[in-house]
């Protein structure tokens, strides 16, 4: 009853941000094109479907499934879909090519991306990888672990100083001891190592984001042609402000939100959801001190400069981003008496089962 309560409330919420009338009003039908496959990475926008929250706001929402072929930012740039997520280094990219996306709601506060070691190895830091084989899934992935090399002064692409392994979207380099490192997500393939049977006191987690070159993942964009319009700025805030409302629920109801991502496509098991949805929230959660979805500068800041270092772009950005639309949304969602912060929040202690299940 305590979560029907909530989820009640919270739609309430929306549905008087939206300044939805008494009468059931006509849905208007809107497309958003996730980054990946089904799983709590998007949980969020799950919840917001399934509680009724983009109902609420006046929609009839449409979550486009990704995959290794579907490339977020072409799918929006050609009108398929009217809102995208992916990780920023790729909306540079695609802007830098003449693709005008704008960044209308960062919702990851924070890096997912480390690098793992073995802790009998005694490499506990970036300068320790110096003349070690260390393993990334490249093709895009690598600024981040890059840029941190390059800070503790080892070149990437001097053999002498290092060699990077091109690593599967699996762990077994990394368990099979044949790399002395290896790229994890938090949410993903840390989980993957754990769920083989090693123990998390064996293991080093070396984060990017305590490194100093984390790169700011998972955002909600949209083309700069399409926010021309005012009305499609008004439905934009709108949907902001309904997926914001989905990730507040899923920081306090983790079980529920995997319960939504497991319905969207068991894709992974629940063991492997129920983990990933706790390490999400921990990239969302606390969120910055203007709230949830706003962009932080300096985060913009840095990850440019990474991005224009490694030549993933050949010119600074410029209105790459806006943070109108996300404040007007937090705001409403503010004076529903909503919390945008997430301050208090504490990770799970979560349970890794052998394999996910």
């Amino acid at each position: 009853m305590r979560k029907w309560v909530v989820g009640a409330l919270v739609a309430a919420c929306v549905a008087a941000i939206a300044g939805t009338a008494s009468a059931a009003p006509k849905l208007t039908n809107i497309t958003i094109q996730l980054k990946w496959a089904p799983q709590a990475q998007f949980a969020g926008y799950y919840a917001a479907l399934d509680l009724g929250y983009y109902k609420a706001a006046g929609f009839n929402v449409k979550l486009l499934n990704g995959g290794p072929n579907i490339i977020p930012e072409q799918v929006v740039a050609s009108g398929q879909a009217q809102f995208g997520l992916d990780w920023l280094p790729s909306l540079l990219a695609a802007r830098d090519k003449g693709t005008q996306l704008v960044n209308i709601a960062q919702v990851f506060a924070r890096s997912g991306m480390t690098q793992l070691t073995w802790k009998n190895s005694g490499i506990t830091t970036i300068a320790g990888l110096k003349g070690k084989k260390v393993g990334n899934w490249l093709g895009g992935n690598q600024y981040e672990l890059f840029a941190a090399l390059t800070k503790a002064g080892i070149d990437p692409n001097n053999s002498k100083d290092i060699t990077i392994v091109a690593q599967p979207f699996s762990m077994d380099l990394f368990i099979k001891h044949q790399v002395d490192s290896a790229s994890a997500m938090t949410y993903n393939e840390l989980a993957q190592v754990l769920e083989s049977g090693v123990k998390m006191s064996q293991i080093n987690v070396i984060k990017m984001q305590d490194v100093g070159t984390g790169m700011l993942e998972d955002g909600i964009f949209a083309t700069a042609s399409w926010l021309k319009s005012p009305a499609n700025q008004t439905i934009a805030e709108k949907i902001i402000g309904a997926s914001l409302a989905g990730w507040i629920y899923c920081r306090d109801h983790q079980a529920a939100c995997v319960g939504f991502t497991l319905k969207a496509g068991p894709t992974l098991p629940k063991g492997h959801q129920t983990w990933m949805m706790n390490q999400i929230n921990e990239l969302v959660w606390p969120s910055a001190s203007a709230g949830i979805g706003i962009m932080n500068a300096a985060d913009f800041n840095r990850t440019a400069s990474i991005a224009k270092q490694f030549g993933v772009i050949k010119k600074a950005p410029s209105g790459a981003y806006r943070t109108d639309l996300a404040a007007a949304a937090v705001a409403g969602l503010k004076k529903q008496g909503l919390d945008v912060f997430g301050k208090s929040w504490k990770p799970l202690n979560v349970k890794v089962s052998p394999g996910g299940k």
